[in-house]
């Protein structure tokens, strides 16, 4: 099986599964070509669907006013918003089309006010400057795309530029009640549509005015955790270019930890451990809501909180850890609306949460936690046909809209992370060896899989089996084990680690350039390869689900 799976991965010519639809997809099309990245499976739908989403991709990239094409938003959002396409969905594309998220990024620091104040999404009209609308740090996305793609120090300079001044706006602007927190003048200024959260406030800011809220509001303005929260990280990453760029990170890490001060004086309840918005009144305003998956995946707090909060909310089925995680309200809120059929952030489970999630689950280690939130999503997407902005939380049907970048790029990022080749950071790559589970009616997705990447010029090749993983450098084997881990190594293969990917102790014997290395290994637990030997250096457990 693994020989016949890799011919078929050798044999994919994307010009055969994806049709260009507009003179510059060709250049998309190579660009993509020379990552190197193909996916194969040896049943079901999801390879299908995989090429069919990268077709799909290629309309939500086009241009606006004669630029060079940016990354759009898709479905019926003809536009760029700097709360999803211009930071996660643009973070994601790094590692697929650079060329592209690179751009989409420049072009918000290139339409900024003379104020400070960067458009909060861009049209055929031109930017947009009615609200904020920020949910992932824009810098940590920056940062993360420097890193992987050569340190380009004129473009690290020209967004810090930018983003140091917006900082400057918000926190004159956004600081009416003194408290240090980053305020919420409406709705739409956390992209929050129809959540309860923000029932009996306005959609929108003051006469649209980015700097007002309304005068005469019983609740506004609200002290909001997931606005300070992205400030907080934002100035941890910004502290981060400071220093790449010669100056001191000092006074960029004292404002974090003052954002970050005021985030859990002012919108943290010890008793529920739980964020909320204060309103006015000084009340807080006690909705569930995923502003706790957006706050940690801000990277506030340690392990131990977010283990916390794993046992109590995330991971919690009459919380947040629905059947097709995760639903935008906690599910045993009275308020609670599960339906998918129109733009709702008041139930439904949205793509816009579900590429966000990683981020936080990683940051704390929480690799085995995560691939059950990605499994029953994958066994969705495999038979999507429209590529929705929201799925239904019961049943995973596709929900609102369509052609919306955020699930295919949910798509494309899971199968990377589930069972391919991904690039993190300036020098590691993973090769996972999970794959998809038949979740649904036992109807296959995948069967065994394979994936492959060229990196810096090598070409690597993955092969799953439900009892194997094997990893080729150019016609050689490089690595192979057991079924269950995901092998760390550099940009050139050389093997660092292993971490365990299951909830099982995986045992066997890892082959590493012709040498034979005996592992045990269980679930989040990361071996370190040293001298020829895997020693442990993390040992944080599993937190399983709860029913309560």
């Amino acid at each position: 099986m693994t020989e016949a799976l890799l011919n078929k991965l050798r044999q994919i010519s994307i010009h055969d599964d994806v049709k260009p639809d507009k003179p510059e997809d060709q250049k998309l099309i190579q660009e993509w070509q020379a990552s190197g990245v193909r996916f194969a499976a040896s049943g079901g739908r999801l390879q299908t669907t995989y090429y069919s989403a990268l077709e799909k991709l290629l309309t939500c990239i086009v241009s606006l006013n004669g630029s060079e094409p940016i990354l759009q938003e898709g479905g019926i959002y003809l536009g760029c918003w700097l709360e999803s396409t211009g930071t996660i969905n643009a973070e994601l594309l790094s590692r697929l089309i650079p060329s592209v998220s690179e751009t989409t990024y420049l072009a918000f620091a290139r339409h900024q006010r003379e104020d400070g104040l960067l458009p909060y999404k861009l049209t055929e009209n031109g930017p947009s400057f009615r609200q904020i609308q920020l949910v992932t740090p824009l810098a940590r996305s920056v940062w993360n795309h420097y890193q992987l793609h050569g340190k380009n120090r004129s473009f690290l300079k020209t967004m810090y530029k930018a983003m140091v001044r917006y900082d400057e706006w918000i926190a004159t602007y956004r600081n009416t009640r003194g408290t240090g927190c980053v305020e919420a003048f409406s709705t739409f200024d956390t992209g929050h549509d129809l959540s309860p959260r923000f029932w009996h406030v306005p959609d929108t800011p003051y006469k649209n005015d980015a700097a007002s809220y309304h005068p005469d509001s019983p609740l506004l303005p609200f002290l909001a955790p997931d606005l300070t929260a992205n400030i907080y990280c934002q100035r941890m990453y910004l502290s981060r270019m400071a220093v790449e760029l010669g100056e001191s990170g000092a006074e960029w890490k004292a404002k974090a930890e003052a954002s970050l001060e005021s985030l859990f004086r002012y919108c943290y309840d010890e008793v529920d451990m739980f964020f909320y918005d204060r309103d006015r009144n000084d009340e807080l305003v006690r909705v569930q809501s995923d502003v706790l998956l957006r706050v940690m995946a801000c990277e506030v707090g340690d392990r131990e909180m977010f283990d916390n909060m794993l046992r109590r909310y995330l991971l919690n089925t009459s919380k947040f850890f629905a059947k097709y995680p995760f639903t935008s309200m906690s599910m045993d809120d009275p308020r609670f609306d599960p339906f998918s059929s129109y733009n709702s952030w008041g139930g439904a489970s949205n793509f816009l949460s579900l590429i966000r999630a990683p981020h936080a689950f990683e940051y704390h280690h929480r690799y085995v936690e995560l691939s059950w939130v990605m499994q029953p999503i994958l066994s969705s997407l495999s038979k999507a046909k429209r590529f929705a902005q929201a799925l239904s939380p019961w049943t995973g049907e596709e929900g609102f809209t369509e052609t919306y970048s955020p699930s295919i790029l949910c798509l494309l990022d899971y199968v990377e992370r589930l069972c391919g080749i991904m690039r993190v950071g300036p020098d590691q790559l993973w090769f996972t060896g999970l794959l998809p589970i038949d979740m649904d009616h036992g109807e296959e997705v995948a069967g065994h899989t394979a994936y492959s990447r060229t990196v810096n010029g090598l070409h690597f090749e993955l092969v799953n089996t439900p009892e194997r993983v094997t990893v080729y450098q150019g016609d050689n084997v490089l690595i192979e084990g057991p079924a269950g881990i995901r092998l760390v190594t550099d940009r050139s293969g050389h093997l660092e680690g292993i971490i365990g990917m299951s909830v099982r102790t995986i045992e066997g014997e890892l082959i590493y350039r012709g040498t034979s290395i005996p592992i045990r290994i269980k679930g989040n637990e990361l071996k370190r390869y040293t001298d020829g030997n895997l020693i442990t250096e993390r040992d944080i457990g599993i937190i399983y689900p709860s029913y309560r």
